[in-house]
């Protein structure tokens, strides 16, 4: 079973990624996306991850080339029943494209054999095989690292700071808090200048608040999180989040936004390690939540049990599979004259 990946190969910074090609079995094996191996290449199915990275181009010069790619790939597949199984990490791209992008991706879906679901509150479309198979925890991955004992008051961002992100929001709440004792650490890499400035400023106004403005290694990661006493992440839109399951997977309490799938992970997991906002984040929230994330039994862990890459790589395998079988099962369409109907 040979899958071409539409990531970027493992490179020692991309967890996701690693984790996915150590826990699928032997006889899977996977390439990683180029145009010219997509194109030209050989391959038994096409793995999609964000589907927008493949209709755009830093170059805006380049951006038409790349989608008259695109076009050429999906009638590609469809001629030679190559299907494609996409992971839906979100309910649409972060970053809104334009009218021709919106109908590339509609394409694709249409020509989408399997639906990777990664919680169960993504709708899904009855037209394809949809299959529900959870982000998998880090627990096995930072075994190797030691922990530093919790620092009480202490608020840790981490993760890419990009618009979604809300870190904006973030420091504009911990700037109204009043208790000297509640600290704020902001960890990860700036998308742009702006976001840099942005939190750099808040470190210069308030010296509770610090930043790590950098991609971090992982023992960096696991002492940052480690030391929290509660990770906020203030996102704007929250569907599905691997940082979310770095903070639990480090056994640490989150705060989020109120959405359905932050409801079914609390549900999950447990609810004294996913606390929800509603509405604006403001400074009683952050400290009504340190308070709760204090009163947390010692030594209890979340519930990551179907999050366990033994469980994961095999239902990747099963999806592939899936996928394979359908699209030798569906005909190719057939054109007909419009005018005798044949």
């Amino acid at each position: 079973m040979r899958v071409l990946e539409v990531l970027d190969p493992p490179d020692g910074t991309t967890r996701y990624v690693d984790q996915i090609v150590e826990s699928l079995p032997s006889d899977v094996v996977l390439g990683w996306f180029t145009w010219k191996g997509a194109l030209t290449g050989s391959y038994d199915v096409l793995h999609v991850h964000w589907p927008e990275r493949m209709t755009r181009s830093p170059q805006r010069w380049k951006q038409p080339f790349v989608r008259l790619a695109f076009c050429v790939l999906l009638l590609r597949l469809r001629l030679t029943r190559t299907p494609i199984v996409r992971t839906e990490h979100n309910v649409g791209p972060h970053e809104a494209g334009d009218r021709v992008e919106g109908y590339l991706l509609r394409w694709l879906d249409r020509q989408t054999e399997v639906a990777i679901q990664l919680n169960p509150t993504t709708a899904v479309d009855p037209r394809r095989q949809n299959v529900m198979i959870r982000l998998g925890h880090y627990r096995d991955r930072f075994a190797q690292y030691e922990k530093p004992p919790v620092d009480p008051g202490r608020l840790v961002y981490f993760g890419l700071i990009r618009p979604y992100k809300g870190v904006d929001r973030l420091l504009e709440a911990m700037a109204q808090v009043e208790d000297r004792g509640v600290s704020l650490r902001v960890v990860g890499r700036p998308q742009s200048q702006f976001w840099r400035d942005l939190v750099t400023a808040a470190t210069l106004h308030d010296p509770r608040v610090t930043a790590l403005l950098e991609f971090v290694d992982d023992a960096t990661l696991v002492r940052e999180v480690a030391q929290a006493a509660l990770v906020v992440l203030p996102f704007r839109e929250l569907h599905n989040s691997a940082t979310v399951l770095v903070a639990l997977s480090l056994d640490r309490a989150v705060l989020v936004p109120r959405t359905p799938s932050t409801e079914a992970l609390a549900a999950e997991v447990g609810a004294q390690w996913v606390q929800m906002f509603e509405g604006e984040l403001t400074a009683e929230v952050l400290t009504a939540a340190l308070d709760r994330a204090a009163t947390a039994t010692p030594g209890a862990r979340p519930d990551l049990t179907d999050r366990d890459w033994s469980l994961i790589g095999p239902r990747h395998a099963q999806a592939y599979r899936a996928a394979v079988l359908g699209a030798k099962n569906h005909p190719l369409p057939v054109t007909r004259n419009a005018q005798t109907g044949r």
